[in-house]
């Protein structure tokens, strides 16, 4: 139940920052999703080690229902979903035994998930620097201009 209690826990403070965000999804699914990924890879890891990728599998299922919305043509939720998948590796390394490493990596995803946010982590935010940088549509638009080889 310890190892299950670290991956309910640190998963909740996870899944706090994104409530706090205005996530579609927040503390209570990040904590019961750490909790389940725990529990499943404390009690079954030596016997079914199998069971972690039916895990990850249903991880997956509810990161992809983030993407539809039928009323918006734009993907949203690419964060929260990648944010709950990490939240699942975070519970599966807590399940594990292995309390430090996912400590630090909550610490991990709240950093990445911050950068924005923080003004001393805004320095790492990549879309502070993207005004300086071609993106890569309009490489690809002056690449269609061009004539085909022979």
């Amino acid at each position: 139940m310890a190892r299950a209690g670290v991956g309910f826990g640190l998963s909740y403070v996870v899944g706090f920052e994104r409530e706090l965000r205005g996530a579609a999804t927040g503390d209570r699914t990040f904590a019961i999703l750490g909790l389940a990924a725990a529990a499943v890879t404390a009690t079954v890891v030596k016997q079914a080690p199998a069971a972690i990728s039916g895990v990850i599998t249903g991880v997956g299922f509810i990161g992809g229902a983030l993407f539809f919305r039928p009323d918006d043509a734009h993907v949203k939720g690419v964060t929260t979903a990648s944010t709950i998948f990490a939240c699942a590796a975070l519970g599966i390394v807590a399940g594990m035994g292995r309390p430090l490493a996912a400590a630090a990596m909550a610490l991990l995803i709240l950093v990445a998930l911050e950068l924005p946010h923080v003004k001393v982590l805004r320095v790492l935010d990549a879309r502070r620097y993207q005004g300086r940088f071609r993106s890569d549509s309009a490489q690809t638009a002056s690449l269609k201009d061009r004539p085909p080889r022979v």
